[in-house]
């Protein structure tokens, strides 16, 4: 019987990591772009207002400022909504789509789907 994968994700508030345990050891996982961190950074493309996480939304966030959310980790705990077309979004809506990324990256590497994740929370979070 195959054991079910389990992943740990650092969702940081600048880059998160994805991990799996391989032989006793903690193995970081490659993103789809090859690199063992993913910028947490969120964007809605200006033409069709495709989701773009990770590198891709990084990557425009100079000419698409409007449309990018970066470092939502600190706003966790806050009314804070960042507005794109017609919808609202709260920082845990944009954090799930950066771990969404996160599961698609290690089951790409896995070659199965996840159904199981450990995840870091903050080491203090705001009064809010």
């Amino acid at each position: 019987m195959a054991k079910t994968p389990v992943i740990g994700i650092d969702l940081g508030t600048t880059n998160s990591c994805v991990a799996t345990i391989e032989g006793g050891e903690a193995v970081v996982i490659e993103n789809a772009e090859g690199a063992r961190t993913t910028p947490s950074v969120v964007a809605f493309a200006k033409d069709d207002g495709e989701r773009l996480v990770g590198v891709t939304a990084k990557r425009q966030a100079v000419t698409n400022s409007s449309r990018t959310v970066l470092s939502v980790k600190r706003e966790m705990g806050t009314d804070w909504t960042q507005k794109i077309d017609d919808a609202e979004y709260t920082p845990q809506e944009i954090s799930a789509f950066i771990l969404q990324k996160m599961k698609a990256d290690a089951e790409a590497y896995l070659g199965q789907e996840v159904k199981q994740a450990v995840i870091t929370c903050p080491a203090y979070f705001t009064d809010a």
